[in-house]
C-alpha cells in the first residue's frame, strides 16, 4: 500500500535553530535553522521512502484553541528575530525541495498532520510522522509511526507505552494530567509522569479517575480534586484535531523532483557551497574541478576564521589520488588525521582521511559521506588497499594529535598504523601538562589561529549531525584544516622539546611507546563474568532495600534518600543535626563530607554513606559492566588517556576501571567478575609502597634508605624511631600509627589533620610529627627545599625530569597557596610513580614480544599491571617480572614488585 510521510516543520524549525550553531552568510545573513532542516528531511527523505509526503508548519495568527481557552501558549516568548527571518526562505526551500508545504489557517501542525494520518488510515495507507512533539504520539496506532530524526528514536504503539507508560489512546489522559507548560495547559498541580502513569494504570481512564477522585489520597489527590472542573478542557486542548477542513486531498501530495534552478538561487544566496558543489556536480554529471583533476579548491576569504589558510583540496578521483599518494610517499614527514562515525574507537568508521605534508597545503579525502546529492566519492576498500603499504610502513613517518585513537579506526578496518614519529598532543602534554591540550586550544595558544570547532560543522546536542552527513566541500575546510594545523603545532612545539633534553627523553622514551602499549591494552579489552555481576546486582539490591528500611526507621519516617532537599529536613529539621556547612544557596549541605563528619556521632548519616558507596558500586560496575561487553570481541574495552593528570598518571574512562574500591568486600567482589579466559589465569604485578621508596631516593634520609635497603618493614622501622623502641617491641597500633604517618606525610596531612585520622588529641599528633622529623631530617630538608624550589621555578619535577606546574603556589590566599605546597610535597613522588609504571609497561610489552610469548598485558591501575598469562607460561611470568619492573630504574633504594596470581582479578591481586 502507499505510504505517507508527514513533517511537523514547525517541531524540526525550532529544534534546527536552537541545536546548530549561529551560522550566517559573509552579509551576515542567519542560515542555521535553513540548514537544520534540509539536513534532517533529507535525512528523512533517504530513511523513509514514501510516495506521499507534506511538510506542515503552523500558520500565522490564532486558533481555535484560543477561543476555547485565551491563555492558550500565552507564556510562550516572541520568537527571535533570526528565525523570524529564515521562515520564508526555508518554505522556499522546503517546496523547492519537491516537498508538499502546508501551512493551514485557524489550526496547528498538529491538526494537519491528524486529519491526514486519519485520511490516509482510512484508505489503508502507511504513515510515519516526523517530529519531535510528544503530543502527536496519541496518533500511533496500526500503520502509524512517530519518528524523531534528532533522536533516532521511532515509536509504534509498544514503544510509546514503553515510553511513556501508557499506550497511546491514553496519551491525551496523561498530557491532560501532567500538562504541557509550552502550550500553557495547566495539569494537576505536583502530578508528574509517574503519578499520572499510576493513576491511569489504576483508574483506566481520565474519566474513571475523575469518577473516582475522591478515594485518591494524600497532597496530590486535594490538587486533582481542585482540578477536576479544568480537566476536561485540558483534555480536549491537548488533543489532536483529525477532522479539519484541508485545502488539499491525499493525492496533491505525491512526492516531487526537486528545482534545481530554485534551489541554485538559494544556496548561492545562502552559501550552501557543499549543496551548491553537489547541484553543479549533477548538472554537469561530473566531480572533477576544471583544471583540477577532482581537487576541489577551497578558498577561505581573509579576515575570516581560517584565514591562516592557502587552498585545501577535496580528492575525488584517482588521478588526484595518485598525485597526493606520490606526496606521501615522498615527504619526510605526513601529519594526517581520521574522520569518522563515533567517538568510540572500537566502533567508529572512517568517513575520510586528510593529510598535510607543508604547511599551508593540505587534502581532505571523502570516503563514506552519504548525504543526499553527495558527490561520487573513490571506493572505501579500493583506497585503503592502495594506502595500506604506506600505513603500515614503519618508514613512512607520521604525525598527528592523538594518533591512539586513528590507530583503533584504521585498525577497524584491517589496518595497523606504523611509523609513528610524533604526536602533537603528547608534545603539549610534556610541555605543560597544566594547560588544554585539544587542537583548538593549542592552535590558539602556540599559533594564534582561531580554528574550525567541531560544533560549527556539525552542530551539538540533540540537533548534532554525523560527520557523513556534513558536506563535502565543508568537511574539507575542517578536515584539511586538521592535519594543516597538526603539521603548524609540531614545528612549534618540537624545537621546545628538543631544548630540553630531560622532556624529550620522556617524550621519546616514556610517552611514545606508552601510547602503543595503551593502544594494545585498549584492543585486547578484558574479560568479565556478566552473570557473577548480575547475582551481585542482585544482592546488591536487597542490600539497598533495607539499608533504605533502616534508614526511614532510624528517621521515624519514609523519604527518599537521594533527595538533598528531603534528606537536610531529616537530618537538621527532624532530627536536629549539627550544620556543618551549607550550601551556595544557604541551605544545609548533604554532601560527602558532611555526611563522613557526622557518621562519626551519629548512624543515620553512617547508614545514607553506605547506601551511597553501595549505590554507585551497583550503577557504575555490576549493571553497567555487563552492558559494556563489545558484541564482536565478547570483552569490555576501556580508554586510557595519557594527557589528563597533570603528574603522568593514566585515566581509565568507558568504563573507568582505576577507581573500583578494593577495600570492601563488595569492591573486592567486583574485581573477582574481571576473569581470565579457558585454559589462562590472571597475573597481578604491584610496585610494593612505590612512592614511599621515591621519598627516600629524593630526600636521601639516610634512615629511611637504610630500612628500604635491608629489606625492612618500613612502617615497623618508623614505629620505632618515633617511640624509641627496638622494631621487635613495636606493637601492631605503634605500626598503624607509623604507617599513617607515612602515607600522609607524602600528602602533606597536617597535625589537625593526622589527630583526626588517628583519634588523637592536636597536640599528641603534633609531637608525632615533630618526633619524625627529628629521627629523618633528611625527610624535612626535602620538603623544605622542595617548597622554595616550586616557588622560586613555578613547577617541581620528578626523577625523570617531568615537569610538575604549580600555578597556586605563589597565590596571596593562605588556603590556595598553602594547597598548592602540599601539592609540591607529594607530585614529585606521584609523577614519578607514575613514570615508572609507564616504562615497567613498555619493558613488559617488549619483554613478551622479544620472547614471543602469548601473555598480553589487559590492565594498568595506578603501580598495578594486570596480564592473561596462559598457564604454561605462568612460571616464566611470575619469575620475570619482578626483576624486569625492578630494574627499569636505578634509585638509591630497590624497587620491590609483588607477583600474584588467580583465576580472576581479586585472586591474583
Amino acid at each position: 500500500m502507499p505510504a505517507l510521510l508527514l513533517v511537523d516543520g514547525s517541531s524540526y524549525l525550532y529544534r534546527a535553530f536552537h541545536a546548530l550553531p549561529d551560522l550566517r552568510t559573509s552579509k551576515g545573513e542567519p542560515t542555521g535553522a535553513i540548514r537544520g532542516v534540509l539536513s534532517m528531511l533529507r535525512r528523512l527523505e533517504s530513511d523513509y521512502k514514501a510516495e506521499f509526503r507534506a511538510c506542515v508548519f503552523d500558520a500565522k495568527g490564532k486558533t481555535f484553541r484560543e477561543d476555547w481557552y485565551p491563555d492558550y501558549k500565552a507564556n510562550r516568548p516572541s520568537m527571535p528575530d533570526d528565525l523570524r527571518a529564515q521562515i520564508e526562505p526555508l518554505h522556499e526551500a522546503v517546496k523547492a525541495e519537491g516537498w508538499p508545504l502546508l501551512c493551514v489557517d485557524g489550526v496547528e501542525a498538529d491538526d494537519v498532520i491528524g486529519t491526514l494520518t486519519r485520511q490516509a488510515l482510512e484508505r489503508g495507507w502507511e504513515v510515519v510522522i516526523s517530529t519531535g512533539d510528544k503530543d502527536l504520539t496519541q496518533l500511533v496506532g496500526p500503520g502509524v509511526r512517530w519518528v524523531n530524526t534528532m533522536s533516532d528514536e521511532v515509536l509504534d504503539e509498544a514503544g510509546v507505552t514503553a515510553k511513556f507508560g501508557v499506550p497511546p489512546e491514553r496519551i491525551v489522559d496523561y498530557l491532560a494530567l501532567v500538562g504541557d507548560t509550552v502550550d500553557n495547559v495547566p495539569g494537576v498541580e505536583k502530578c508528574g509522569p509517574k503519578t499520572a502513569v499510576k493513576w491511569l494504570t489504576e483508574y483506566g481512564t481520565l474519566d474513571n479517575l475523575v469518577a473516582n477522585a475522591a478515594k485518591v489520597g494524600g497532597k496530590v489527590g486535594e490538587n486533582l480534586r481542585k482540578h477536576l472542573e479544568f480537566l476536561p478542557l485540558g483534555r480536549r486542548l491537548v488533543t489532536v484535531s483529525t477532522d479539519v477542513v484541508l485545502p488539499v486531498a491525499l493525492e496533491d501530495l505525491p512526492a516531487r523532483d526537486d528545482d534545481r534552478v530554485a534551489l541554485r538561487a538559494l544556496y548561492e544566496r545562502f552559501e550552501f557551497k557543499g549543496w551548491l558543489q553537489a547541484i553543479d556536480a549533477a548538472g554537469s554529471n561530473t566531480t572533477a574541478a576544471a583544471g583540477n583533476g577532482g581537487a576541489a579548491i577551497v578558498e577561505v576569504p581573509a579576515g575570516e576564521p581560517g584565514a591562516h589558510r592557502t587552498a585545501y583540496e577535496s580528492i575525488l578521483d584517482w588521478p588526484a589520488f595518485e598525485r597526493w599518494h606520490a606526496k606521501l610517499e615522498a615527504a619526510e614527514l605526513v601529519a594526517f588525521d581520521t574522520e569518522t562515525t563515533s567517538l568510540d574507537q572500537m566502533a567508529a568508521k572512517l568517513v575520510g582521511l586528510s593529510f598535510a605534508t607543508v604547511e599551508g597545503e593540505a587534502a581532505y579525502l571523502p570516503l563514506t559521506h552519504t548525504y543526499p546529492d553527495a558527490p561520487a566519492q573513490l571506493p572505501i576498500d579500493e583506497v585503503l588497499a592502495k594506502l595500506k603499504p604506506w600505513l603500515e610502513s614503519d618508514r613512512r613517518r607520521k604525525l598527528g594529535q592523538n594518533l591512539k585513537y586513528d590507530a583503533h579506526v584504521l585498525a577497524n578496518h584491517g589496518v595497523t598504523l606504523r611509523g609513528i614519529e610524533h604526536d602533537t598532543l603528547l608534545e603539549s602534554y610534556v610541555l605543560e601538562s597544566d594547560k588544554p591540550h585539544d587542537m583548538d586550544s593549542l592552535a590558539k595558544r602556540h599559533l594564534g589561529i582561531d580554528t574550525i570547532p567541531y560544533v560549527a560543522v556539525c552542530g551539538k546536542g540533540v540537533g548534532q549531525i554525523c560527520f557523513d552527513q556534513v558536506a563535502v566541500d565543508r568537511a574539507t575546510e575542517y578536515a584539511a584544516e586538521d592535519a594543516d594545523i597538526t603539521l603548524r603545532l609540531h614545528r612549534n612545539l618540537w624545537p621546545q622539546l628538543d631544548a630540553a633534553p630531560a622532556l624529550a627523553a620522556l617524550y621519546r622514551e616514556i610517552e611514545l611507546p606508552a601510547m602503543q602499549v595503551l593502544f594494545d591494552m585498549e584492543r585486547t579489552g578484558v574479560l568479565i563474568d556478566a552473570f557473577l555481576l548480575a547475582q551481585q546486582s542482585e544482592e546488591l539490591a536487597r542490600r539497598l532495600m533495607t539499608l533504605e528500611r533502616d534508614a526511614h526507621e532510624l528517621a521515624g519516617q519514609p523519604f527518599n534518600l537521594g533527595s538533598p532537599k528531603q534528606l537536610g529536613e531529616i537530618l537538621f529539621g527532624k532530627l536536629g543535626l549539627p550544620v556543618v556547612k551549607k550550601t551556595s544557596t544557604g541551605q544545609p549541605s548533604t554532601d560527602e563530607e558532611v555526611l563522613q563528619q557526622l557518621a562519626e556521632d551519629f548512624p543515620l548519616p553512617k547508614l545514607l554513606l553506605e547506601h551511597r558507596g553501595l549505590a554507585k558500586l551497583k550503577s557504575t560496575y555490576t549493571d553497567k559492566l555487563p552492558r559494556m561487553v563489545n558484541p564482536k570481541t565478547g570483552r569490555v574495552h576501556t580508554c586510557f588517556s595519557q594527557a589528563v593528570a597533570v603528574t603522568g598518571r593514566l585515566a581509565s574512562s568507558e568504563p573507568n576501571l582505576q577507581n573500583i574500591p578494593i577495600r570492601t568486600a563488595e569492591g573486592r567482589r567486583i574485581r573477582a567478575a574481571f576473569i581470565a579466559p579457558r585454559d589462562h589465569v590472571i597475573v597481578s604485578a604491584d610496585y610494593s609502597q612505590i612512592e614511599l621508596r621515591i621519598m627516600a631516593h629524593l630526600s636521601g634520609d639516610a634512615r629511611l634508605t637504610q630500612a628500604f635497603a635491608e629489606g625492612e618493614d618500613v612502617h615497623r622501622a618508623t614505629a620505632a624511631e618515633i617511640f624509641g623502641l627496638a622494631p621487635t617491641e613495636v606493637t601492631s597500633e605503634q605500626r598503624r600509627y607509623a604507617k599513617v604517618i607515612n602515607f600522609g606525610l607524602i600528602y602533606g596531612m597536617s597535625a589537625h589533620g593526622l589527630a583526626k585520622n588517628l583519634g588523637l588529641e592536636r597536640a599528641a599528633a603534633a609531637a608525632y610529627i615533630d618526633r619524625y622529623f627529628a629521627r629523618y631530617p633528611g625527610v624535612a630538608a626535602y620538603m623544605e627545599r622542595t617548597r622554595a624550589d616550586a616557588k622560586a621555578r613555578g613547577y617541581v619535577e620528578t626523577v625523570f625530569g617531568r615537569r610538575l606546574y604549580l600555578p597556586e603556589i605563589r597565590a596571596s590566599q593562605a588556603g590556595r597557596r598553602q594547597a598548592a605546597e602540599r601539592a609540591a610535597i607529594n607530585a614529585p613522588m606521584q609523577g614519578t610513580a607514575a613514570d615508572l609504571i609507564k616504562k615497567a609497561m613498555i619493558a613488559t610489552r617488549k619483554w613478551l614480544a622479544d620472547t614471543k610469548l602469548q601473555s598480553r598485558l589487559v590492565l594498568q591501575v595506578h603501580d598495578e599491571l594486570v596480564l592473561e598469562v596462559p598457564r604454561a607460561e605462568l612460571d616464566t611470568v611470575k619469575a620475570t617480572l619482578p626483576s624486569l619492573m625492578g630494574g627499569v630504574a636505578a634509585l638509591s633504594v630497590p624497587l620491590l614488585v609483588e607477583v600474584g596470581s588467580g583465576e580472576n582479578w581479586d585472586e591474583a591481586h
